[in-house]
């Protein structure tokens, strides 16, 4: 896994709606910022099989919020590059 600063992102763990545009089967792994407020581009090296991108997706984004995975919700797009995630208590 690269190496995603711990919290580089907390910002936005304020239970708002995070919205992420995913690259699968990328070169390296990454969290970036968005063209827009609230928005990010998180790239994973696994391809999207079986869950295993949203998987990847998940602890990536949850490290650059600083949260635990657990505390993570994909709102929707489960099976779309462009997904929805909220920060839970």
């Amino acid at each position: 896994m690269a190496r995603i600063e711990k919290g580089a992102h907390a910002e936005l763990a304020d239970g708002g709606p995070i919205h992420v545009r995913v690259t699968p089967r990328a070169g390296h792994e990454a969290v970036e910022p968005g063209a827009e407020p609230r928005h990010l581009r998180v790239r994973v090296t696994v391809a999207a099989e079986g869950g295993k991108a949203n998987r990847a997706v998940t602890a990536l984004l949850a490290r650059a919020l600083g949260v635990p995975p657990s505390r993570l919700r994909l709102v929707s797009g489960a099976r779309s590059r462009d997904k929805v995630f909220r920060v839970e208590d």
